[in-house]
């Protein structure tokens, strides 16, 4: 049997609809076989496990996200651009693919070595940020404070309302999806201008 990229494409771009639509533990082979279009037989062709599918998808979370989203850090904008740039791209990536906060709380739950792993492997080097913060901070444009605390302050108040959306729409907008929608659009300006005034000297 040959392998063809486009079954490899397909299985992958069914199995993270699946994946972020059940779950790990919800997900079964067989849907994200039937989303393919594909006999679960050729599916375990492609990919002998459920847990071996699932770390592609990981994969690919975190190269829609990391990339683009590091990039904006990059950039010579000043600080308080910086901190509005990254909050628009990040929701906007999650608005997008709101399977991926789902999936990393999964992976950091249940296999937090292998989460670690790709971290590294991603490259990613959050010490620059913090250095970036410390020299604002340094200059006086910022409040001192730990860097750490204020980027997952910044990453909390982005990613809670995805996690939570069951009990945000619930709770908030009496289930009306809609208004959900458009709360999310909001917190593109809400989160970063909440954040600048609260760190802006």
């Amino acid at each position: 049997m040959n392998y063809n990229k486009d079954t490899s494409k397909k299985i992958l771009d069914s199995a993270f609809d699946v994946f972020g639509e059940k779950g790990f533990n919800g997900a079964r082979m067989q849907a994200i076989a039937d989303k393919a279009g594909i006999n679960k037989a050729l599916l375990h062709y492609y990919y002998k496990s459920k847990d071996a599918l699932f770390e592609l998808i990981i994969k690919k979370a975190f190269n829609l996200l990391l990339p683009k989203v590091l990039k904006v850090f990059k950039e010579e904008d000043d600080i308080f651009t910086t901190i509005e740039n990254f909050v628009d791209l990040y929701i906007s990536l999650v608005q997008k693919h709101p399977q991926i906060p789902g999936f990393v709380i999964y992976e950091i739950s249940n296999n937090p070595e292998r989460f670690i792993k790709l971290l590294e492997n991603s490259k990613i080097n959050i010490d620059k940020i913090k250095a970036r913060l410390s020299l604002e901070m340094g200059n006086g444009t910022i409040i001192k404070m730990a860097p750490e605390q204020l980027i997952v302050n910044i990453i909390s108040l982005i990613v809670f309302p995805f996690v939570a959306k069951p009990l945000v729409t619930y709770l908030a907008f009496n289930g009306d999806k809609k208004s959900y929608d458009e709360f999310i659009n909001d917190r593109k300006k809400e989160v970063a201008q909440f954040v600048i005034r609260a760190i802006k000297t």
